[in-house]
């Protein structure tokens, strides 16, 4: 089985250009110049990535990457990617058309960042796209944890913000990316609380996660945790090179590469 990469984006040179992403460039080292859809192929298939769900970003300054941008990349590799809907805050209802577009169209999941907003989940304007992925039956995908951009980090702590969320929507799956640090306990709460919320390890290089999420990957959390890159900020090699250093079972490291995501994505 292929591994499934749930956090990566084709990303524009008006994302690259924005301010934010400097102190990630200085800690990645990764290069300011756009990668080619070749080249974000190149670096799946040496880590045996068969898919990778690329996301649509949209803040308070406008898109960034937009959801016809994601479409044009995944309709040129329709096997190997698919879209997550990005969405505009400030307008609920143009967000809820979106939504029910995108998902239309083949769209897998919808993903709004909080730090980009300055916005906590729990934020009135969350719940019309919360509404609207429970109705088009796709997860709601965002970042949980301090945020490497030098923007506010509370909007990302997973208690109280997205626990009043998961009780007010039973309903809605939550993908909560970037793992949670330094709020891995409030994460480990909740995945524990709610059977509908999960984690993906994007922007970690495996080695570097949390030691309470990789026992938890191990036991009773193996059907909650799922790869992620941030590609291009970080390449599955460098994601996955010392993945047999988490001493997962054959189970527990098949459902962890790809196996709950085609689950929970329906892949």
């Amino acid at each position: 089985m292929t591994a499934v990469d749930v956090w990566a984006q084709h990303v524009t040179q008006r994302f690259m250009s924005q301010p934010w992403l400097d102190t990630l460039i200085r800690w990645t080292g990764m290069s300011q110049q756009r990668p080619t859809v070749g080249q974000a192929l190149a670096a799946m298939d040496e880590c045996d990535v068969g898919v990778a769900l690329l996301a649509g970003w949209h803040g308070p300054q406008g898109s960034l990457i937009s959801n016809d941008e994601v479409a044009a990349t995944v309709e040129q590799q329709p096997d190997r990617f698919r879209g997550v809907v990005g969405v505009d805050l400030t307008d609920p209802m143009g967000a809820v058309r979106e939504i029910r577009r995108r998902v239309g169209e083949g769209f897998v999941g919808v993903r709004v960042v909080p730090w980009l907003w300055n916005l906590p989940p729990n934020d009135r304007r969350y719940y019309p796209v919360y509404a609207a992925c429970v109705d088009a039956g796709v997860p709601f995908c965002t970042q949980i944890g301090h945020t490497g951009p030098l923007c506010p980090s509370e909007p990302g702590r997973p208690i109280p913000y997205l626990d009043e969320v998961l009780l007010d929507f039973p309903e809605l799956v939550v993908v909560g990316g970037h793992v949670g640090y330094p709020w891995i306990h409030e994460v480990l709460s909740l995945a524990t609380k709610y059977p509908n919320f999960h984690v993906d390890t994007s922007a970690y290089a495996v080695h570097r996660l949390p030691g309470e999420l990789v026992e938890f990957m191990r036991g009773r959390g193996r059907t909650r945790v799922m790869f992620g890159t941030n590609w291009p900020m970080l390449s599955p090699a460098r994601a996955l090179e010392r993945l047999d250093d988490l001493g997962l079972d054959d189970e527990a490291r098949d459902l962890f590469l790809g196996g709950n995501a085609r689950r929970v994505f329906e892949l």
